[in-house]
């Protein structure tokens, strides 16, 4: 196969494949899932490596893959414009990992950006392709785009045909809300993560029924996406702990809403609701992730006042 189409039959693959996983797990990815990759001609592409900028063996002349550390802020990642900084690999701008990435923007291929949120799991952005380079500063600028644009800029590295202001703008606007993203998945897997992957009311343990709820609400300027901010809830106690159905005392003890105490009904109320007055959270074994005590008052307050 002429090396060109290979490059673009493997890149195309690799984002077929991220999609699957991501319909399977969610779109935050197990480093093990990322690092056992997917077949293609009879070979294993793995996604992920100890190098942050990556190139499989299938792909000879241009990498696939750049990772962040999820050791590192993110927001480190992020210039002001909406546009994400990966930074070089060391400081020589001739290593041959940096000169790969600065083809790849020459030859304007996507690539796949694997975020690491927390040791282990990784949001893969995709595709994304670099647009600046900044040897002084020792950093690329990258960017990224919609999936619709992957079948045209695999054709030969071509560009979309939309004008370039009009691109621009888009790739602005979608590496804008992918930086919330981050954000909010980065909350979330810090905060499961803290209560060992289980709701901290009743102890369920699926992380795909889990959620991390804000203390103090993300829409509110106060509500940072700190993990003493956090709950980790599955979905029932989650929407139960929103609607004012239950509430938490400063001291991290569970109380439910007076009319429901009373009310009559099935096992979900009687077991999931009612049986957890007067418990205590099972807290992070970490001090500094334990819940806010003046964020839990002041959330405290507000269910007291829909109690009447």
């Amino acid at each position: 196969m002429d090396p060109n189409a290979q490059d673009a039959a493997v890149r195309k693959a690799a984002f077929d494949w991220l999609e699957a996983q991501c319909a399977i797990h969610g779109d935050v990815l197990p480093r093990a899932v990322l690092a056992e990759g997917f077949q293609f001609q009879g070979r294993r592409v793995p996604l992920v490596s100890a190098q942050g900028i990556f190139k499989p063996a299938v792909c000879p002349e241009l990498p696939l893959t750049i990772t962040t550390s999820p050791n590192g802020p993110y927001e480190d990642s992020f210039a002001d414009d909406h546009r994400l900084l990966y930074r070089y690999r060391g400081t020589d701008p001739r290593h041959r990992d940096n000169v790969g990435l600065r083809e790849a923007m020459r030859r304007r291929t996507p690539l796949i950006y694997l975020f690491g949120l927390i040791p282990g799991r990784y949001l893969p952005i995709w595709p994304v392709f670099v647009v600046g380079d900044n040897p002084g500063q020792l950093c690329f600028t990258v960017m990224a785009d919609d999936r619709q644009s992957i079948s045209e800029t695999l054709e030969q590295g071509a560009e979309s045909a939309m004008a370039g202001e009009s691109k621009e703008a888009r790739r602005e606007y979608i590496t804008a809300t992918i930086q919330y993203r981050l954000h909010q998945r980065s909350f979330r897997e810090k905060v499961l993560a803290a209560y060992r992957e289980r709701c901290a009311l009743c102890q369920l343990r699926h992380r795909e029924l889990l959620d991390a709820g804000h203390i103090i609400p993300d829409n509110d300027p106060r509500g940072e996406p700190r993990v003493s901010n956090g709950l980790a809830l599955c979905k029932i106690h989650h929407t139960a702990f929103d609607r004012h159905f239950l509430g938490i005392s400063p001291d991290a003890v569970i109380r439910i809403r007076t009319d429901l105490l009373k009310e009559k009904d099935g096992p979900m109320l009687r077991h999931g609701l009612q049986a957890l007055h007067g418990r205590s959270l099972v807290l992070p074994r970490k001090r500094e992730h334990r819940p806010d005590r003046d964020a839990l008052a002041e959330r405290y307050s507000r269910f007291l006042e829909v109690q009447g």
